[in-house]
């Protein structure tokens, strides 16, 4: 660690050009509040405080949406925080253009980031210009579904192979008094497990040229199919989904009263905190099960420009901690995530996340997340329609698609 921090202190005070810059706080904003969530930036702040000196000041928000918000609010109204969470793609897009965030681009050189961040579309999220503006800290991919191996057990049947493999088990379990497929009530929750069904029924190809290149012709002819799917699995989940937060229905998986969640790999978290063994007592089942691909997801850090030397000098320091491969180690098995370099000591890495790394490996099983390409605007009509779509039978799956094709043809 004494390396580390020399190299980490002689990077700041090079780029500051003073060898004495006094310690200073560093407020950070993230929505990290669940049990593995907390325990995950808990191991950035105890790091970051381990350097010496500067301190780590947490304020978590809860929801992602409040604390972009709250985020973006601060720095416009001229009290910016020292550093803030934000998701990679178009979120802050608006920052850089303003010329609000630090420039992290000599730190990022020295460190040689473009080297190690992998793989490349992590990097392209801060990367932009040739000027790097924030700093991915993992690789979160929505391509999962967390089994409670104990509920299959009672109900008698085997995990499932597929889809329909499980929509063909799920009325037994139901019949065992169990909750076939549990989903939460807040709205990127259910647009989220509809995005792993899309990616499993039309393949890497037909997504990208819809969301990406939004061939409106192909979406015509696939997307009523991806709504009926999807509708099929709402029979197998129950009535307290409506008012349920994630972690509360991973908590449903976690205690054996559900069996199946479709959900990001951050829910490996609640796993971790509450003991869990994987291949045990839950099974991580990268999806589609019969070719499982990756979704770059993530999170990003990124740090407000400041008046103060000082805490430029922390934030660059804090910046320099984050990708350093012990702690890209320790913060992403406690996360869920993946880390965003591969030469981490995998003795760390539970049977999960190494699942997930190997997959990685070949760039043809990489789905690159939709929010790279759609803006917050189309992001939430998205997740509105989606949940419309979940919440309302009368809904028909030929008028959910018509209303996809129209967000999606006027999307900017």
């Amino acid at each position: 660690m004494k390396s580390v921090v020399s190299v980490v202190a002689l990077v700041a005070a090079a780029l500051l050009g003073s060898t004495a810059v006094r310690a200073a706080d560093v407020e950070v904003i993230h929505w990290w509040t669940s049990g593995g969530e907390q325990a995950a930036v808990s191991v950035f702040a105890r790091e970051f405080d381990a350097l010496g000196g500067d301190k780590w000041v947490d304020t978590a928000i809860a929801g992602g949406e409040n604390a972009r918000s709250a985020t973006l609010q601060r720095i416009l109204g001229g009290d910016p925080p020292g550093a803030a969470q934000f998701n990679p793609g178009r979120q802050y897009e608006e920052l850089i253009a303003g010329g609000m965030l630090l420039d992290l681009t000599d730190l990022a050189n020295k460190e040689g980031w473009a080297n190690f961040i992998r793989p490349a579309s992590i990097s392209e999220a801060c990367l932009v210009d040739g000027h790097w503006w924030c700093v991915p800290v993992n690789i979160h991919s929505w391509n999962w579904a967390w089994a409670s191996v104990p509920a299959f057990e009672k109900a008698g049947v085997e995990l499932p192979t597929s889809f329909d493999d499980f929509l063909e088990k799920a009325p037994k379990l139901k019949e065992a008094g169990i909750i076939p497929f549990a989903i939460g009530g807040e709205s990127w929750q259910i647009n989220g497990a509809f995005g792993v069904i899309q990616t499993g029924l039309l393949g890497l190809d037909k997504r990208e040229k819809i969301i990406k290149d939004k061939d409106l012709e192909l979406a015509k002819a696939e997307m009523p199919a991806v709504f009926e799917k999807f509708r099929q699995f709402k029979q197998f989940s129950d009535e307290g989904s409506a008012n349920r937060n994630w972690n509360d229905t991973t908590n449903l998986v976690v205690t054996d009263q559900a069996a199946l969640q479709i959900m990001g790999d951050w829910a490996r978290g609640e796993f971790g905190v509450a003991g869990e063994k994987a291949g045990v007592d839950y099974a991580c089942l990268a999806l589609p099960l019969d070719k499982p691909t990756v979704s770059t997801g993530g999170d990003i850090f990124l740090f407000p420009k400041q008046s103060d030397a000082a805490v430029e000098a922390a934030q660059l320091k804090m910046a320099s901690m984050m990708v350093n491969p012990q702690v890209q180690a320790l913060f992403n098995n406690a996360k869920g995530s993946m880390p965003i370099r591969d030469d981490v000591d995998m003795s760390l890495a539970d049977d999960c996340m190494k699942r997930g790394l190997e997959i990685i490996k070949d760039p043809a099983n990489i789905a690159v997340d939709a929010g790279r390409w759609q803006s917050n605007d189309t992001t939430g009509q998205m997740n509105d329609l989606v949940a419309q779509f979940w919440a309302d039978d009368s809904m028909t799956a030929a008028a959910a698609a018509e209303q996809y094709v129209t967000i999606l043809q006027n999307a900017d």
